[in-house]
């Protein structure tokens, strides 16, 4: 995670704060908490990942402690703590994909976009993580590239280079 003093601070927009609202009304009266996840979405849809800052002003706005959101958001694989590139590819990284080649796929992926895991290529497109079973153990190793989350299964180093590729050429 970035340190704090590195971040900048944010704002709202009016916009924002109305879909905040909406969905804070679903719940009952005292349990606005229960609308961290979808607040979290729009946040990081809005800003493109849920920094420090951010999720302050989330818990200000909600009412609970800082650390109760921070807690939610590092939790959860889906929330990005720290800037990401446009396409994020996520290598399953657990047992039965390492045993057929994640790990490979994974430091293939790093010196093919020269960037650490967690890292942003220069141009800004690419950022690469390993995350928890995608469910496709029978046709491992295994990647799904976000925004769209596309599905790619028995990767190999050649596959990945076409993936980027074409991600690249788009």
């Amino acid at each position: 995670m970035l340190k704090v003093e590195e971040q900048q601070p944010v704002e709202f927009s009016s916009a924002l704060l109305v879909n905040f609202d909406e969905i804070v009304k679903r719940y009952p009266a005292g349990k606005q908490k229960s609308a961290l996840l979808p607040i979290l979405h729009l946040v990081q849809a809005e800003f493109g990942w849920t920094s420090v800052p951010a999720m302050d002003k989330v818990a200000e706005y909600l009412n609970i402690e800082p650390i109760e959101v921070y807690e939610v958001a590092s939790f959860y694989s889906m929330y990005f703590l720290q800037p990401k590139g446009k396409y994020v590819l996520e290598v399953c990284r657990t047992g039965p994909c390492c045993l057929v080649g994640a790990e490979k796929i994974m430091g293939h992926i790093e010196n093919k976009l020269g960037v650490k895991e967690g890292e942003v290529t220069a141009d800004g497109l690419f950022s690469w993580r390993g995350v928890e079973c995608l469910a496709a153990c029978g046709f491992a190793p295994v990647l799904q590239i976000g925004p769209e989350y596309t599905f790619y299964e028995n990767l190999t180093e050649q596959s990945v280079d076409q993936l980027i590729d074409d991600l690249r050429n788009k």
